[in-house]
């Protein structure tokens, strides 16, 4: 048989031919090897594609002003709350959209750091910004699950995003923003140090309930410095973040333990904590601060009252730098006023002063359940507000809006517009006095009949007590409220006038030109009413009222002083007139019942009652102290049959004002002013006291120059007993 050859299919060599006569399997190995070359270099060139594509992609994500610049990180500071003092110095509260309060990596406990290594970057000192090992996990993960199911976010990764919300909007979830927010964890890795960029973390990250950084979550949950955690509540804060929300301990306790308890596990499977410790710290109860409800838990429609003015002030800067606001508040006066308040409240609705037909604060609050108000802030119960002011410098001391800010956060001190009933009648009879009428001024005490603009029907005032009781003096006048003596008054000197002072004495509000603006008609803030009285208290200069003492930024310079600007309303002769009448209230007046009889110190003031008995009041003062309580509904409506401001709302001022004076040194009294002149005067007929007239109807009388009265009283007898 002839042999194959050459290209015919001869074998080329021995080597071609096996033992035992077969060809060789070398010519398909030596396939497969090209085949394989082949492939390593399409693959090389794809992966060479693929990076050159990568980088391409990598450099576009952050094309622009898409990505932000790091300069300056490392003089980066989280934003921090504003922090609010007390005039002594001592904390109140903080405000602002972001509560906050740095803690330095060395102050934070181990367990806390390990917590959050833990739960959220186990590899967090070994990879540079992107952990590519959890990467593909999640990828894995995604896929077999046929949606995003988990994430591979590393600690510096959620930084970059908390840094820059608004280059990295965590709802976002496309490749595109994760992409970008590794390209800025990579930088951030690049320049700064790992324990420079946990502390950043731990300080910006937020815990809910407006709580940001671990120092401000402890303090919001567990009311105490991180320093001083427990390992369980370590546990917990490192819970948090992965869902604020969903695992709030006070509104979700079961699921917050739940997922506290698996922190813990993972905690105890990494070996950073023992077994036995792990097991108790699951076993440990969930014990929180007692809950802070709206802005402070401190004197809260005080310190909203200061985040208005502040933000009036300074606008949407307040809330990017940590300011330091030294107030004016008195934390002893303001306990003292919510105490105060809150008894006096309870002795209303209890029927103890009269029939108080409506549903209690407790009983509507029970009914509640946790319901809303409306949209107006306003509540069904009954309300109330303080004020105490410091008339020397304006310095708000204390100030209660309401009974209960976490149920309605309107503040009915600063906010709402009530009329002030009687408790105006001192400006229309300081208008009068200027006018240089005396105290001695006689007004009869008679009905009157008036026309109305917008109605057909004429106005008929009348006295609380539905009587007229002829012609008194003004100082009687005032003593006992008498609507017609104040109505009278004002109408002979002029509702102008008395509009001007009303302004003069610090009253925004408008008040129309009409005779029943004498007993108090027009609607007025209940600060500003209160504030009014500190003319009296200052023998007639005002004050402008300020609830700031200074503000300083974050470097500690002052940026804004307050400073009293004193504006003169009253001569001095002509307050001290107005004091001495105010003083004849409360020694003998309508509130000598209620005040002069448990409150020695000298003081002033005025009771105030509008006519449909919605609205209560008492006004009072010192020499270095002004307070005043109001007392009604939020809708206005009757609060009992025969409300009286003397009754309802006076013994709050007095109880507030026993317990102020027993901790702090009483005031003298005001001095007279030596330009003043006396007079033995005739109460009844307000003419010089003679001989011819009763004698216990004399009394000394004081005047400005010029204003005594010439004449003696004629014979006549003795007055009726005063009812």
């Amino acid at each position: 048989m002839a042999k194959p050859s050459g290209p015919t299919g001869a074998p080329t060599s021995a080597s071609d031919i096996a033992p035992n006569g077969k060809a060789s399997a070398a010519k398909p190995r030596s396939r497969v090897r090209r085949a394989i070359t082949i492939v390593a270099l399409v693959g090389l060139g794809l992966g060479v594609l693929g990076a050159v594509s990568a980088g391409v992609v990598w450099s576009m994500v952050c094309g622009g002003d898409t990505c932000p610049s790091l300069a300056g990180l490392d003089q980066y500071q989280p934003r921090q709350a504003t922090r609010l003092y007390a005039a002594d110095g001592r904390f109140i509260a903080e405000i602002g959209q972001e509560r906050r309060t740095l803690a330095r990596l060395d102050e934070i406990p181990p367990d806390v750091k390990n917590a959050f290594l833990v739960v959220e970057d186990k590899r967090f000192y070994s990879h540079g910004g992107i952990d590519f090992y959890r990467a593909v996990g999640a990828a894995v993960a995604n896929v077999r699950a046929g949606g995003v199911v988990q994430g591979f976010s590393t600690i510096t990764m959620q930084l970059a995003r908390n840094l820059f919300p608004d280059r990295l909007d965590a709802r976002d979830r496309g490749p595109t923003r994760k992409l970008r927010e590794g390209k800025i964890a990579r930088a951030i890795e690049s320049q700064y140090s790992k324990d420079r960029i946990f502390e950043l973390y731990l300080n910006q990250i937020s815990f809910g309930s407006g709580a940001f950084g671990v120092e401000a979550a402890s303090q919001r949950y567990f009311g105490k410095s991180v320093r001083e955690v427990t390992l369980a509540e370590a546990a917990l804060l490192a819970a948090l973040p992965k869902g604020p929300g969903r695992y709030n301990p006070r509104r979700f306790p079961e699921r917050a333990v739940q997922r506290r308890n698996t922190v813990l596990e993972l905690m105890r499977r990494a070996g950073v904590v023992a077994d036995s410790s792990a097991s108790l710290a699951k076993a440990y109860p969930l014990r929180l601060a007692r809950r802070r409800t709206g802005t402070a838990e401190t004197a809260p429609y005080f310190v909203e009252y200061v985040r208005r003015q502040l933000e009036g002030k300074y606008g949407a800067r307040l809330y990017e730098r940590p300011l330091k606001v030294f107030t004016t508040l008195d934390l002893d006066l303001q306990g003292a006023a919510e105490r105060a308040l809150d008894r006096q409240l309870r002795i209303v609705e209890s029927g103890q002063v009269g029939d108080f037909a409506h549903r209690t604060y407790e009983q509507i609050m029970a009914r509640a359940a946790g319901g809303g108000n409306d949209p107006r802030g306003q509540s069904a119960y009954l309300q109330g507000a303080f004020v105490a002011l410091d008339p020397r410098s304006g310095a708000v001391r204390a100030l209660v809006g309401g009974r209960d800010f976490g149920d309605s956060q309107f503040d009915r001190a600063t906010q709402a517009r009530r009329q002030p009933g009687s408790t105006f009648k001192p400006i229309t009879y300081a208008t009068a006095i200027q006018s240089g009428r005396p105290p001695s001024y006689l007004i009869d005490d008679a009905p009157l009949i008036l026309p109305q603009l917008d109605s057909t029907k004429p106005w008929t005032p009348q006295n609380y007590d539905l009587k007229f009781l002829g012609p008194m003096t003004m100082r009687r006048g005032l003593e006992d409220s008498r609507n017609m003596i104040a109505i009278r008054l004002g109408m002979e000197i002029g509702e102008a006038s008395v509009v001007e002072m009303a302004a003069g004495f610090g009253i925004s509000t408008p008040v129309p030109p009409f005779p029943s603006i004498h007993i108090g008609s027009a609607d007025v803030f209940p600060l500003e009413m209160v504030g009014a009285y500190s003319v009296f208290a200052n023998l007639g200069w005002r004050v402008p009222i300020s609830p700031i003492v200074r503000v300083e930024n974050e470097r500690g310079a002052t940026i804004y002083s307050a400073e009293a600007e004193r504006v003169q309303v009253l001569a001095r002769e002509e307050a001290w007139l107005m004091v001495d009448m105010l003083k004849d209230v409360v020694r003998r007046g309508t509130a000598a019942g209620s005040v002069g009889q448990h409150f020695r110190i000298p003081s002033g003031g005025k009771t105030g009652t509008t006519n449909d008995g919605g609205d209560v009041w008492y006004i009072g003062f010192t020499a270095d102290l002004v307070a005043g309580v109001w007392i009604g509904f939020d809708q206005p409506k009757q609060i009992m049959a025969n409300a009286q401001g003397g009754r309802l709302a006076a013994p709050a001022y007095t109880t507030f004002m026993r317990e102020v004076y027993e901790r702090k040194p009483a005031p003298p009294d005001w001095p007279r002013p030596p330009a003043l002149t006396s007079r033995y005067t005739d109460e009844v007929t307000g003419l010089l006291h003679g001989p011819q007239c009763p004698v216990a109807d004399a009394y000394t009388e004081f005047y400005l120059p010029g204003t005594e009265p010439t004449r003696e009283c004629p014979r006549r007898a003795p007055a009726p007993p005063r009812p």
